[in-house]
């Protein structure tokens, strides 16, 4: 009898848990949704490993909802003199008080000063509106955007430098899915060589500005390539190459997105796997192994002893070291014209030469330009340039789409959104900002880097969105998640350009919101009408009113202009 109801006990507990469980996945945050999506999508992870990183999601979503309670009783704990200060505009209230300081101030000239010095801190300038909401919400700090000052310096030296891009998850778990991905922005000088390398990464670069040309080192041979701007080249894992920026006057910038393959063995079983968010692990980096070095990174060869590597290289220690110590000047250095024109110029040179590289059984083994076959989308404001996987073998397999959108000033691209690709966006040149709908969890309040969006407040129930908004200027790295609506705008000094890395793109749509073919207006009129609650008609003016495509006047250009939205 004590069996039977120590079983009927055990029945009742698993039952629970599944119910639990249950009730869990149907109320589950989307952002831990997204999460565990780009672990299930991530390159080269196994099973055990995509349940390690599953593990993490789980664990980064349970420490922002302790967060996120600990918020909401500190903010219940406020007296109503403070609630009250959040319905006043923070610059009018702090305009209040600079003001009220000036009156205690001495004669009426000093009293003026004041006042003019209150009045242009605080009071914002027509049409600055936005740049204000920006500064506001990248102090905020923002999970989705990474600034210049989150690039690091792995070599630098006076005539160039390479900087790494620090880890996703360093900012936000939730972005564990682009654990395995790097990025990495390359400048050099005029005239300037880059030392060999390998990378325990295979890694695509982009040539975003100046000509160079790179060469790689096989197993029996090598081979130099052109570079120039637009051109897209992928490099395989462990394979040294070196640089060359063979302009005279223009510096070489090259954008990289790097997967590294020195991937954390995993020995932990199934079980274990399942309670892995307790731990918190770090994963992978990426690294470089320069085998010349220099005073801003030593070579490898003198990690071995001064014995191995006489045996080694048939040399005495007194040669080795001179060849391993008598370059100081680091890993990018000054070279001569005419040592520029002998490493500009290999056995095959010439831009996209040919070979046998990377596929031996055929292929063109040289970069591709991005121009060549012309822009998917053009209008006055704005072109957009695509590669995809199918235009190039080196491409295929990485599962990558290299874009670039060049957005005329004043102007912007969107909103859309992508089915599948994440979107890992580098801004090459100007200024401006991008705006993102981001699903907000039902449990929380304003949440990391979120700006609440007009309408967003929850009613009695269902999904709300808030606005991830920030500024962005060169070098700026920002990321928008699969199905998360965007868009871009340039501002008015200048044009944007992004560069864009849409990985996990194998059979990616990319769907527009506004403008033609955007999805409200090819669907049925009755699904308009039950979805929106007016006649489809009305629904037609609104959304069959833009007649460009993807790029469009920006919200200052359709100030300016004075277009009636009646």
């Amino acid at each position: 009898m004590a069996v039977k109801v120590r079983l009927s006990l055990a029945v009742l507990v698993f039952s629970l848990l599944a119910l639990c469980v249950g009730i869990a996945k149907s109320n589950k945050d989307p952002e831990l949704k997204v999460c565990e999506h780009q672990c299930k999508e991530q390159l080269g992870y196994d099973e055990r490993e995509v349940e390690k990183c599953l593990g993490d999601c789980t664990k980064e979503h349970f420490r922002r909802k302790e967060e996120r309670e600990r918020e909401t009783r500190g903010t219940e704990e406020e007296d109503d003199h403070e609630w009250r200060s959040f319905t006043v505009d923070p610059a009018k209230k702090k305009l209040g008080q600079c003001l009220e300081e000036c009156q205690r101030q001495g004669g009426g000239e000093q009293k003026s000063l004041c006042r003019l010095r209150c009045q242009d801190k605080y009071e914002r300038e027509p049409g600055r509106e936005e740049e204000g909401n920006m500064k506001e919400k990248e102090e905020e700090g923002n999970p989705y955007v990474f600034e210049d000052r989150h690039l690091k310096s792995e070599v630098e030296t006076e005539h160039g430098r390479v900087r790494v891009l620090e880890k996703f998850t360093k900012k936000s778990k939730l972005l564990r899915g682009l654990e395995n991905i790097r990025v990495a922005i390359l400048e050099a000088n005029p005239q300037t060589f880059i030392a060999p390398t390998h990378l325990d990464a295979v890694f695509v670069l982009f040539v975003a500005k100046g000509r160079g040309a790179i060469t790689l080192i096989h197993e029996k041979d090598k081979q130099t390539f052109n570079l120039e701007r637009g051109d897209v080249f992928r490099v395989p894992a462990g394979t040294t190459f070196y640089m060359v920026n063979k302009d005279e006057n223009e510096k070489l910038r090259v954008a990289k997105i790097l997967w590294p393959v020195n991937l954390p063995g995993n020995f932990k079983n199934l079980l274990f796997s399942m309670f892995l968010w307790l731990i918190d692990y770090d994963g992978f980096t990426m690294q470089a192994f320069h085998g010349a070095g220099g005073e801003d990174a030593q070579s490898f060869f003198r990690a071995f002893s001064w014995e191995l590597l006489e045996a080694a290289l048939k040399t005495d220690r007194g040669r080795l070291e001179r060849i391993f110590k008598q370059q100081q000047a680091g890993g990018i250095v000054k070279a001569s014209k005419e040592q520029i024109q002998a490493l500009g110029h290999g056995e095959e040179g010439g831009h996209g030469g040919g070979g046998l590289w990377p596929f031996p059984t055929g292929g063109s083994s040289g970069p591709f330009n991005i121009f060549d076959k012309g822009p998917v989308k053009r209008n006055n404001y704005g072109q957009l340039f695509e590669a995809k996987p199918k235009d190039s073998e080196q491409l295929r397999d990485l599962d990558l789409i290299v874009s670039l959108a060049n957005i005329t000033r004043g102007s912007m691209a969107g909103p859309y959104y992508n089915s599948k690709a994440t979107m890992i966006s580098i801004v090459l040149e100007g200024e401006g900002y991008f705006e993102m709908a981001s699903p907000r969890d039902s449990s929380s309040g304003s949440s990391m880097g979120y700006i609440e969006s007009e309408g967003s407040r929850r009613g009695k129930g269902g999904q709300t969105y808030q606005r991830t908004s920030s500024r962005l200027s060169r070098s700026s790295v920002f990321i928008v998640p699969a199905g998360h609506p965007v868009a871009t705008v340039a501002s008015g000094n200048s044009n944007l350009e992004v560069l864009c890395f849409e990985v996990y793109a194998k059979g990616n749509v990319r769907y527009p919101l506004a403008g033609k073919w955007n999805v409200i207006g090819e669907m049925d009129r009755e699904a308009k009408e039950l979805a929106y609650g007016v006649p489809a008609k009305e629904v037609d003016q609104i959304f069959g009113k833009q007649q460009e495509e993807f790029f469009f006047p920006g919200p200052r250009s359709q100030r300016r202009e004075g277009r009636a939205y009646a």
